[in-house]
């Protein structure tokens, strides 16, 4: 289904990062379960200044665009969605999502950010593929991805190491002529 309203669905709309989201996203990056769900970047307590840093960078790149997830109902910032590393010549962009507070996880916000954020680069940047890559471990983000479409394309066999334990990193993409299909009527 696509969304009639750019960057606003039913339960979320993305807007623009601001200080207030940098402090949440500070926390988010400091609690070692949701870091190890964000990232592959050893659990490290990095400052607020190095995440407002990185969140600027971000909103100054042109081949990055950064949106906060924002619930509809009360404007309370559920987390941040961005396409990232855009190949514009090959019209090819990486998606990432983070969802923070764990009450709000399983809640159909990420599914709704995810349609939202598909619809502007398919549409708003005219992209022809979106990619992601995810940590084996992370069922609820998978069960996510493909339930947007998403295809499962390959993987980097034990790519990260938890707890003495080795983890693959799944890779996905969607393309346009799929999302197309996926959305009609």
């Amino acid at each position: 289904m696509l969304i009639n309203s750019l960057l606003k669905g039913k339960k979320v709309r993305l807007t623009s990062l601001n200080e207030e989201d940098f402090s949440k996203i500070y926390e988010w990056y400091n609690d070692a379960y949701s870091l190890r769900l964000f990232d592959t970047i050893p659990s490290y307590p990095y400052s607020q200044e190095h995440i407002s840093n990185w969140i600027k960078d971000k909103q100054k790149s042109s081949n990055d665009y950064v949106f906060a997830i924002r619930n509809i109902a009360n404007d309370d910032f559920l987390g941040y969605i961005d396409l990232n590393s855009i190949s514009w010549n090959n019209r090819v962009a990486t998606l990432s999502i983070g969802i923070g507070a764990s009450d709000v996880r399983g809640k159909g916000y990420g599914t709704e950010a995810m349609q939202l954020i598909l619809e502007f680069g398919f549409h708003e940047l005219n992209l022809h593929r979106i990619q992601l890559s995810v940590l084996s471990y992370n069922e609820p983000a998978i069960g996510l991805y493909e339930k947007v479409g998403f295809v499962k394309e390959g993987c980097f066999r034990e790519y990260v190491q938890r707890d003495g334990k080795k983890y693959d990193m799944y890779l996905y993409g969607i393309l346009y002529g799929e999302w197309i299909k996926l959305n009609k009527g």
